[in-house]
């Protein structure tokens, strides 16, 4: 490819910036636009932190994609000198009767060489006594992975393109039919216009709204509820250099960061909420949901029982039926590309997203057929 072929790419979040920076090294002329910036609230990548994690079960290749993204996330810290990647471990207790979906993940790991310990109950309580464990039948423990530093991470990309000699504007794509095509260029919130040969749209929870007819309710926005408390003065048990990231399969799939910069001990529910308006919602957390994140806390971290609440977010899931990714041409035009279907696990694969839709769009290499839009069809 020579630098006179132009790429434009919609959308600056983890799998937009991370497109447009592998594009762009390729020797090829990138222009990335997203309407509020990297990391900004109303996206899917906004907000402060992401787990970063192989244990998947049987939905794959996701094992294998996190850890050649945590390989890539590596070498992006080395090349910028920005820390975003927190490795406190990743802990999943299994409490369920059921733990097929713990057991299945297990041969993927080895598979895909990621690092881990099975524990048992006792094992856990013992490392980590500020966990109640009594009800925890065994857990599986990641010692390489942890969090990433999201809004941090999404802005500090698009820093990098930039100074590799890429173009970004922060402006908008105004409404447009585009379901057959971008034949005469993409018109822009400040009136010009973003003529390239090919296009990517990453734009996260929107991209149903910009394609009605080929991706429409396929793209199914939820309101996420996210609670910080308060950890006690003088105690450091919850900070990230003395508790891992967790996750509970419990009744319900609870997960969790440890204090960092300052901002409290995250706690959610990866229950899919209520449908979401990411651009006019009011991002005001339910009472009910913290009634019920409360209640857990207490059981599962005696101590921060009566922990303040500090902060509270609404961020919002991209949910595709399946919770498989969606990496696609557009059926009607051979130069737009569709990327997006994160389905609230799609941030740790940025860097490995961007490093294959790089090579899809340029070197016309064939679209792993779990990320097809046709599965949907044959349904």
């Amino acid at each position: 490819m020579q630098s006179k072929y132009h790429v434009g790419v919609i959308g600056a979040g983890a799998f937009g910036g991370w497109t447009a920076l592998y594009v762009l090294r390729r020797g090829v002329r990138v222009t990335l636009i997203d309407a509020w910036g990297p990391g900004n609230s109303r996206s899917s990548s906004g907000g402060e932190t992401r787990i970063i994690r192989g244990t998947y079960g049987p939905n794959q290749p996701y094992t294998r994609m996190a850890a050649h993204a945590l390989r890539l996330w590596r070498e992006h810290e080395a090349q910028s000198g920005v820390h975003v990647l927190h490795r406190t471990g990743v802990l999943w207790m299994a409490t369920s009767t059921d733990d097929q979906f713990e057991r299945s993940s297990l041969p993927m790991l080895r598979e895909a060489g990621v690092a881990y310990e099975e524990l048992s109950g006792r094992e856990l309580s013992k490392r980590w006594p500020q966990i109640n464990a009594e009800d925890v039948r065994w857990a599986i423990y990641e010692s390489e992975g942890g969090f990433l530093s999201a809004r941090l991470a999404c802005q500090k990309v698009v820093d990098q393109f930039v100074k590799a000699g890429g173009d970004y504007k922060q402006v908008a794509v105004m409404p447009q039919d585009l379901e057959d095509g971008v034949r005469h260029g993409l018109t822009l919130s400040d009136g010009s216009k973003l003529s390239a040969d090919h296009y990517v749209f990453a734009c996260g929870p929107w991209l149903g709204k910009l394609f009605p007819q080929t991706i429409g309710n396929l793209i199914r926005p939820t309101k996420q509820d996210v609670f910080f408390f308060g950890t006690p003065e003088r105690d450091d048990r919850f900070a990230e250099d003395k508790l891992p990231v967790w996750a509970d399969h419990c009744d319900r799939f609870i997960y969790g960061i440890p204090a960092t910069d300052g901002r409290g001990f995250k706690v959610a529910d990866d229950t899919r909420g209520a449908e979401f308006d990411p651009t006019a919602g009011e991002r005001v957390v339910s009472s009910d949901g913290l009634k019920a994140i409360r209640d857990y806390v207490a059981l599962r971290f005696p101590s921060l029982k009566d922990a303040p609440l500090i902060e509270t977010r609404v961020c919002q899931y991209e949910n595709t039926p399946d919770n498989h990714l969606i990496i696609d041409r557009h059926p009607a035009a051979e130069n737009v590309w569709l990327v997006g279907g994160g389905s609230g696990h799609g941030f740790k694969h940025g860097p490995a997203v961007g490093e294959m839709v790089a090579e899809l769009v340029l070197n016309q290499k064939e679209v792993d057929p779990v990320f097809h839009l046709a599965r949907f069809r044959q349904r």
